[in-house]
C-alpha cells in the first residue's frame, strides 16, 4: 500500500478540486521518472529484452511534454508493473518504480511509489550487510534531485506516508 486512504488535496490538481498546479504535477512526474531511471539497470540487466519499464519512464516524460495523453502514460505504467510480476528482488522493484513513475500522470501521489520502489530496488541489489547503507544513499540521491518548487511538498509527503511506504524514507 503506497497511497493513503484519504487523498491529500495537495496532490490533486486544481481543476479536480485540489491545490496542485499543472507545473508542479509535471515536476512530480519528472522527479519520479528520474528516481525510476536511476535503478532501471537493475531490471534491464535481469530482463534485457523487455522494454516495458523503460517505455513507462519515457511515457512519463512524454506526458509532461504533452506528447502523450494521461491514459497512454497510465497504460504504459501498467505494462511496466506487468513486467515485474514474475520477478523477485531488485529487478521486480525497479520495474514497479518505472510503472509508478508513469502513473503519476494519472494520480500525482504515485510519485512516492516510484521513489519507494527505487529505494527498495537499491536495497535489494546491495549485499545484505550493505543494504541499509544502500537504502540511505538512494534516498539521499533522490532528495538531491528534487526541484526546489516541490521539495517541501515531497519531503512532507515522505514524512506523512513513510509508514505505508515500508519506512524507506528515513535518510
Amino acid at each position: 500500500m503506497i497511497l493513503p486512504k484519504v487523498r491529500d488535496p495537495r496532490f490533486v490538481t486544481i481543476r479536480r478540486g485540489g491545490t496542485l498546479t499543472d507545473a508542479d504535477h509535471h515536476l512530480l512526474a519528472l522527479w519520479a521518472a528520474a528516481c525510476a531511471e536511476h535503478v532501471l539497470d537493475l531490471f534491464e540487466s535481469a530482463q534485457p529484452e523487455d522494454p516495458r519499464p523503460r517505455q513507462a519512464i519515457e511515457h512519463a516524460r512524454a506526458w509532461v511534454r504533452g506528447e502523450v495523453k494521461m491514459m497512454q502514460a497510465r497504460a504504459a505504467g501498467g505494462h511496466a508493473m506487468g513486467a515485474a510480476r514474475d520477478l523477485r528482488g531488485a529487478a521486480r522493484h525497479a520495474a514497479y518504480a518505472a510503472g509508478q513513475a508513469a502513473v503519476v500522470a494519472h494520480v500525482a501521489a504515485h510519485e512516492l511509489g516510484a521513489a519507494a520502489y527505487a529505494i527498495k530496488a537499491a536495497r535489494a541489489a546491495a549485499p545484505k550487510d550493505e543494504s541499509e547503507a544502500a537504502r540511505r544513499l538512494e534516498c539521499q540521491w533522490q532528495r538531491d534531485q528534487l526541484p526546489e518548487a516541490i521539495r517541501e511538498l515531497v519531503l512532507d509527503d515522505q514524512r506523512l506516508r513513510n509508514g505505508i511506504c515500508w519506512s524507506v524514507f528515513d535518510c
